[in-house]
């Protein structure tokens, strides 16, 4: 296939500044995001001890549900929870207050708590891919994004099918940097393609799904698509509560019917995860088990019971569900690898690297094609790109990892703090890369900020065995993979850093004088 020549002007203009729009945005998502991985194993990694600690059962479990009930009124008009074991050794019960936040309780602590324990990394982490850390406009402003990310990939693929084949595995190391970066952009771009279009696709469906609503409402829902959101998104159906007491229910017998319910359908593996309960303690109480199968590609289903009898109300399991489930299934478990096995997380984990990569590689390109060849002095808006580039993409990675640190330390000596404590610890560094980078050489800043996030990504499995005691051999001889592997992986992350803030001072001393990385 050919395109002439305005054809390809046209899209590799749109490419470019597409990228350039998009690219910090994607950074951040994609270098966060391959964090999120470890979604499951950092509550583990951040507590003292958790590795260690005996899960709870059942009995634990109802004991906290009957506690909550008893002591907030609000949560008996629907309570979650999640059920113990590998990924939440301990249940956790949360609900919406009257005035809207969310509160959470655990065993030994039902008051009511503004923040869920153990968590502040994983949610800092999740946080920052699909919200950059903004409150209440941030998942929009990533929705966009992702539709901007689909029209950079597209223009892309338009500007290299001529010669896909000839470029695919070129890597033409030497002399000629800009080169060298051009054939490493490509080739991850174009091996990687069908996972971009699959992370933009989903990551506009899952961000702006109250947009999509919005618009179709008067089209298709005749204005009414709040009342269609519970039936599209739950299981259970809506009832009104009787008034009339009941007994909270069993939560030993339900969850066996909820197993049950799905081996009869065919989904022997089903493995509940958590709750919703809704009317708690009245006759018309329903609750909605969420659990996981394997060997599907979503692997999320749920089943609704009537809490007094045990009657099934309604039933979303793979390979049964409606269209409006099984796309929302699907698209979650294709965005976030949850599905298949250890393998699949390991390959989500380098393409969210690779994409982190891509990006920031792309503002270098754009950099190195404006640069005056000719002249030390590089054009101003040259210098500011270098200098956000270097100040946003290097100073989220060493912002993070201080974030990891800081976890650690507040575990011990602030528990209570935590979740803000990891907070203003990211933010304020990632604020002070920025403004390092606005006042300093672009060279300098590079080659500083890169070894800023060697040192401080070298720290996190250091602080986590000085801390807690799970040194990195430690934790391989006990058996504690989890643990392992998210301080082995940071060591090789530093590692990484390392290389590159060393081939950034070779660069600087002994690459083209006329360039904004030059000393």
């Amino acid at each position: 296939m050919k395109f002439s020549s305005q054809t390809l002007r046209t899209f590799t203009t749109l490419h470019t500044w597409v990228g350039l729009v998009a690219g910090f945005g994607l950074f951040v998502a994609f270098y966060a995001g391959a964090l999120t991985l470890f979604h499951h194993d950092l509550p583990l990694w951040q507590t003292p001890g958790a590795a260690t600690a005996l899960p709870a059962g059942l009995d634990d479990a109802q004991y906290l549900l009957d506690d909550v009930l008893a002591t907030h009124a609000e949560a008996r008009r629907h309570v979650g929870m999640t059920f113990p074991g590998a990924d939440h050794p301990q249940p956790l019960a949360y609900w919406q207050a009257e005035d809207g936040s969310w509160r959470y309780a655990w065993p030994g602590q039902i008051s009511g708590s503004p923040t869920p324990p153990q968590t502040g990394l994983a949610e800092l982490v999740n946080e920052l891919h699909y919200s950059l850390g903004l409150p209440v406009a941030g998942i929009y402003v990533m929705g966009i994004v992702s539709l901007l990310y689909g029209m950079a990939l597209l223009s892309g693929l338009v500007i290299h099918l001529p010669k896909l084949l000839g470029d695919l595995f070129a890597l033409r190391p030497g002399r000629n940097l800009k080169q060298q970066w051009q054939d490493a952009h490509n080739v991850i771009g174009v091996l990687s393609l069908p996972f971009h279009l699959m992370f933009a696709v989903t990551g506009a469906l899952l961000c702006l799904v109250f947009v999509q609503m919005a618009v179709l409402d008067p089209l298709i829902y005749d204005g009414k698509a709040l009342q269609a959101v519970p039936t599209a998104m739950d299981t259970a159906p809506l009832r009104e509560a009787s008034g009339i007491p009941a007994a909270p229910g069993s939560l030993r017998e339900l969850h066996a019917r909820a197993l049950e319910v799905a081996r009869a359908q065919g989904v022997a593996n089903f493995e509940p995860a958590y709750l919703k309960l809704a009317n708690g303690g009245d006759a018309n109480a329903t609750i909605e088990i969420t659990g996981e199968a394997s060997g599907t590609l979503g692997p999320l289903g749920a089943v609704a019971l009537d809490v007094e009898s045990g009657r099934v109300l309604a039933s979303q399991l793979p390979g049964q569900r409606d269209a409006n489930h099984a796309t929302l299934s699907a698209a979650y478990a294709l965005h976030f690898g949850e599905f298949g096995n250890g393998v699949v997380v390991w390959l989500y984990f380098l393409l969210g690297l690779g994409g982190a990569f891509l990006f920031y590689s792309g503002n270098l390109l754009w950099i190195e094609s404006r640069r005056k060849r000719r002249q030390p002095q590089q054009s101003r808006a040259v210098v500011n790109m270098a200098r956000a580039t270097v100040g946003v993409c290097i100073g989220l990675c060493v912002a993070i990892s201080v974030a990891f640190v800081t976890a650690l330390v507040l575990e011990r000596v602030a528990p209570a703090q935590v979740d803000h404590g990891i907070r203003w610890a990211c933010f304020v560094t990632w604020a002070a890369c920025a403004l390092w980078a606005a006042l300093r050489r672009p060279a300098q800043a590079a080659r500083e900020l890169l070894w800023a996030a060697a040192i401080s990504t070298a720290l996190v499995p250091v602080a986590h065995g000085a801390l807690n005691g799970d040194w990195l051999w430690l934790a391989a001889a006990r058996g504690h993979w989890p643990l392992f592997w998210i301080d082995a992986m940071a060591l090789a992350m530093a590692f990484g850093f390392a290389r590159l803030a060393y081939a950034s001072q070779r660069r600087a001393r002994n690459g083209d004088p006329n360039s904004v990385w030059a000393n």
